[in-house]
């Protein structure tokens, strides 16, 4: 089963996440931050993960350290979920689109940690969220998952629309790149051998 729990707590955030990779979109998310909250659902659910989260943090500085933190949590879990990693696709992606926003996410979970982020947004907070954060949870999403993620918004109007997007899209993406291939159930998908 690919399932772990990780528990990270410093002197500005306290995070729980428990990961269910094979799950079927179950989410409880509770992270101080309600259109954080839903933008973690819609990742969750898009790409049948069943995940529970509990963070909190000190919002009375910033919203930097809890969301950026959520996203090292997330993607400790996913890299410590897979294991060996034998017999996943590695790659996922997906395009996502959401009425007038398109998102274009893709993902490699081969040990080598990278991002590559183009979104403009025309408002500094959506739905309570900044913004500006996204960028520092998916670097620290694609860090310690150790993974190459890609997230591109070649247009859209709505804010909404396009962070949604892109949570959606990366839900997918990693479905994909998580999910086996059973013709390489024991092969790690690698020609290193390793990953």
């Amino acid at each position: 089963m690919r399932k772990t729990t990780i528990k990270r707590q410093t002197k500005e955030t306290k995070i729980s996440i428990q990961l269910n990779v094979d799950g079927k979109g179950n989410v409880g998310a509770d992270t101080e931050i309600k259109f954080l909250d839903h933008m973690l659902q819609t990742f969750g659910k898009t790409g049948l993960f069943d995940i529970k989260i509990e963070a909190s943090g000190d919002l009375e500085v910033d919203q930097h350290h809890l969301v950026e933190d959520i996203g090292i949590v997330l993607g400790q879990a996913f890299e410590k979920a897979l294991g060996d990693k034998k017999g996943i696709n590695r790659t996922g992606f997906f395009v996502y689109p959401m009425d007038e926003a398109l998102a274009i996410v893709a993902v490699d979970l081969g040990g080598r940690p990278y991002l590559q982020y183009e979104a403009k947004f025309k408002r500094r907070y959506c739905g309570g969220l900044d913004t500006d954060l996204l960028e520092d949870f998916l670097q620290g999403f694609s860090s310690n998952l150790k993974a190459n993620v890609v997230v591109r918004i070649p247009f859209g109007r709505n804010d909404h629309h396009k962070v949604e997007s892109i949570f959606k899209a990366l839900g997918k993406a990693m479905k994909m790149a998580c999910s086996k291939d059973k013709n390489m159930l024991k092969e790690v998908p690698s020609t290193k051998g390793i990953i």
